[in-house]
């Protein structure tokens, strides 16, 4: 990991009031070391430690996503209750799930108008909205 990549991923960690245990670094640097935003599942994210040679197990993999989303640093984005993407953009915006690649991209939040929102129930507030828009090629 380069000088940049190092201090990106401990200001990232410590944004979050993280230790930076060896598997946090080794996952924040795929994840947020070239300082760019992504979209990964547990799964993916263990395939790329994998490959880049670092020792972390699949547990360690959804217990670290678990600590990052806890501090702050991801989302947790859901889709059809089943398979669960992660993504190190936390503002709010809109993604798109591109259904042949099983797969979660940015989409542009410009262009997302919602007017209006159920009323929540009594003695609940609305905390946030997830859209999830499904495309498939034709």
């Amino acid at each position: 990991m380069s000088d940049q990549e190092q201090k990106r991923v401990s200001e990232w960690l410590a944004r979050g009031e993280l230790r930076p245990t060896r598997q946090r670094v080794a996952l924040a640097g795929l994840l947020v070391g070239d300082g760019n935003n992504r979209h990964v599942t547990a799964e993916s994210l263990f395939e790329s430690s994998r490959l880049s040679g670092e020792r972390v197990s699949l547990a360690t993999v959804y217990n670290t996503l678990k600590a990052f989303c806890e501090a702050g640093l991801m989302r947790e984005i859901t889709v059809d209750g089943t398979k669960s993407y992660f993504d190190t953009c936390t503002k709010d915006h809109p993604h798109f799930y591109w259904e042949d690649s099983q797969s979660l991209s940015d989409a542009p939040a410009s262009e997302l108008e919602i007017s209006r929102l159920p009323q929540a129930p009594e003695g609940a507030e609305v905390a946030s909205v997830d859209v999830v828009i499904r495309l498939r090629r034709l």
